[in-house]
C-alpha cells in the first residue's frame, strides 16, 4: 500500500505499546494487533469520543481534558486486552475464578477495568502531584510560600518522573514494550514521509517522535509549575486539593500547547520538543522486524478513506 502524501504532512494517528502489541488510534476507529505465536490477534473499535457527542466538549482548553480521559479509557482497555491473549493459556487465579463464580465474567472485566483506571488516575496524582508538594513542605521554613516554593516543587516533580522512567526502562519485560513503542513511532514516521509501509521502509525511520505522549508529559510538567504558582497556601491539605483542582487547567493548557508544537517546526517548537526528544530514549527501543509488522497491520486499520482526515 502505497500512501502518497506531502513530505511535511502530520497526523494525528498516534498509539500505545502493549504486552506484545500495539494499539493503533485513528480518526474514526481503533486497531489492537497483539504478536502471538499463531500470528497476529486483531481486534477493530470503532471509536466514538466524548467531543463527538458534546460538540462543547471540542472546545479549545476544553477538549484536552476530555481528549486524555478517552485515551486512557481507550488505552487501559486494551492493554488489558493484550495481557489476557497473551496469558489466556495460564491458569487463572483463586481470586478471579471466585469473582467469576460470583458474578458474570462481563462484570468481572468491566470491575477490573474501572479498577485499573481508577489507578491509572490516582497513581499519577499521588506519584507526580501529591508526593512533591509533601516533599517540598519540609522545606517551606527554608525557601517560603511563594513561587520559589513552587518552582522547587515543580523541579522535585520532574527529577521523580526522570527517575520513575530509569527505573521502568531497566524491567526486562518493559524493554519489549519499549521495544514496541519504537515500532509504533518508526510506522507512523513512514506514514508521514508517503514512504509505501514496508518492514524495510519503516526500520529506517527514528524512534523518537515530536508529537508522542511522552513529550505531553514533559509539557504538563513544565505548565504545573506556572499554574501552580497562583497556589500560595501554608496549609498542606488545602494546598494538594487545590493542586488536584487545578489539573484539568494544566491539562488542558498542555494539550493546546502540544497541539501548535506538533503543528509547527521552527526553532522556538523545536526547543520546546527537544526535553521530549531526549526522554524517549528512555521510553522506547529498537524494534525487531515482527514489531514493526504488527506496528504497520494496526496503523493500516485505521488510515481513513477520505484523505487529510487524520491531518494534525
Amino acid at each position: 500500500m502505497t500512501q502518497k502524501k506531502e513530505r511535511d504532512y502530520r497526523t494525528t494517528i498516534g498509539g500505545q505499546a502493549l504486552i506484545e502489541g500495539i494499539l493503533m488510534l485513528g480518526p474514526q476507529k481503533a486497531a489492537i494487533v497483539v504478536n502471538t505465536p499463531q500470528g497476529h490477534n486483531v481486534k477493530e473499535i470503532q471509536v466514538t469520543r466524548l467531543k463527538d457527542k458534546y460538540k462543547i466538549l471540542g472546545l479549545p482548553f476544553i477538549r484536552g481534558v476530555f481528549s486524555m480521559y478517552d485515551s486512557l479509557r481507550l488505552g487501559i482497555g486494551a492493554l488489558t486486552y493484550s495481557t489476557d491473549i497473551i496469558e489466556e493459556e495460564e491458569e487463572k487465579g483463586r481470586l478471579e475464578l471466585w469473582l467469576e463464580k460470583k458474578f458474570t465474567k462481563e462484570k468481572v472485566e468491566k470491575a477490573l477495568m474501572g479498577f485499573a483506571l481508577f489507578l491509572g488516575v490516582l497513581l499519577p496524582i499521588g506519584l507526580f502531584i501529591l508526593l512533591p508538594s509533601i516533599l517540598a513542605g519540609f522545606l517551606v521554613n527554608t525557601v517560603g510560600t511563594g513561587f520559589v516554593r513552587n518552582l522547587l516543587e515543580g523541579l522535585i516533580r520532574i527529577i521523580i518522573f526522570f527517575i520513575y522512567l530509569v527505573a521502568v526502562s531497566r524491567i526486562d519485560e518493559m524493554k519489549r514494550v519499549f521495544a514496541y513503542h519504537g515500532a509504533e513511532h518508526k510506522a507512523v514516521y513512514c506514514y508521514e514521509a508517503g514512504d509505501e509501509l514496508t518492514v524495510d521502509n519503516v526500520r529506517k525511520y527514528p524512534r523518537q517522535h515530536p508529537r508522542c505522549g511522552t513529550s505531553f508529559l514533559f509539557v504538563v510538567m513544565i505548565v504545573s509549575i506556572l499554574v501552580f504558582s497562583f497556589v500560595r497556601l501554608s496549609n498542606p491539605i488545602l494546598r494538594m486539593l487545590l493542586r488536584i483542582a487545578f489539573l484539568p487547567i494544566v491539562v488542558g493548557l498542555s494539550y493546546e500547547i502540544n497541539r501548535v508544537v506538533g503543528r509547527y517546526d521552527n526553532v522556538v517548537t523545536k526547543v520546546l520538543r527537544a526535553p521530549g526528544m531526549w526522554l524517549q530514549n528512555l521510553t522506547t527501543r529498537e524494534p525487531d522486524d515482527s514489531m514493526i509488522g504488527v506496528a504497520i497491520d494496526a496503523l493500516t486499520r485505521v488510515i481513513p478513506e477520505n484523505e487529510g482526515l487524520d491531518r494534525w
